[in-house]
């Protein structure tokens, strides 16, 4: 295992222990949440008793590979924590996220979420956000048109495909994703995106994260709000 890829290891197991007993916690999606989830998996065996409402589906999946119980909004109303991952964090602790392509359930875990603890390595903390294309998830029917709308307001939106084929999100949608130069008031954009018919949401997490914990090659870093 390379220098890296044990920080962020470090980094998720560490995340993982602020999970307590009886907690119902959000499964986050990404290279570094896999770890997180692989860690809680452990101490389920070990006897913790949690339940998880994951964020994806491939987290759903690896989340009953590792023996953890899952549960839904049908069943629980309140996360208690949620650990995710994030493409981008900036000095605000804004965050940009979806390059995985689940955004709204995401955002959906997150935002119900009383704690919302992220863990990225330090590639992913910038000073601005938008270096990576904003991911904007869109409904098929008319998304050209939604496209044209984005572009009206800076940026310049490219359908994303997977193996060929348009990418789906696990809400059967679409993702534009969407080059900015450089987002200075992310809350104000995510607000105006959000008006525009046939954006279901965006990638812009706004005011949501409590603490960022960073995987760094010589240690671990801890942003908080």
């Amino acid at each position: 295992m390379d220098p890296m890829e044990r920080s962020k290891k470090a980094v998720a197991e560490h995340a993982a222990n602020f999970v307590k007993e009886g907690m119902v916690v959000g499964l986050g999606s990404g290279s570094t949440a896999n770890w997180m989830i692989k860690r809680l998996g452990e101490r389920v065996q070990e006897g913790l008793n949690i339940k998880g409402i994951p964020s994806s589906f491939k987290s759903e999946r690896l989340a009953a590979e590792c023996g953890i119980p899952l549960t839904d909004f049908s069943s629980v109303d309140k996360i208690d924590i949620a650990i995710d991952g994030a493409d981008e964090v900036d000095s605000d602790l804004q965050l940009l996220k979806g390059g995985g392509g689940s955004l709204v359930r995401e955002k959906i875990v997150d935002g119900e979420a009383e704690q919302l603890i992220i863990i990225v390595d330090e590639t992913k903390i910038v000073t601005r956000l938008g270096e990576f294309p904003l991911p904007i998830e869109v409904t098929p029917f008319g998304w050209e048109l939604t496209a044209e709308n984005i572009s009206n307001l800076g940026g310049k939106p490219k359908l994303r495909h997977l193996d060929g084929e348009i990418f789906v999100t696990n809400n059967d949608n679409y993702i534009l994703d969407c080059k900015f130069p450089g987002i200075q008031k992310p809350a104000e954009l995510h607000a105006s995106l959000k008006l525009l018919t046939g954006v279901v949401e965006t990638g812009l997490f706004i005011n949501m994260a409590d603490q960022i914990i960073i995987a760094k090659q010589d240690g671990i870093e801890i942003l908080t709000k």
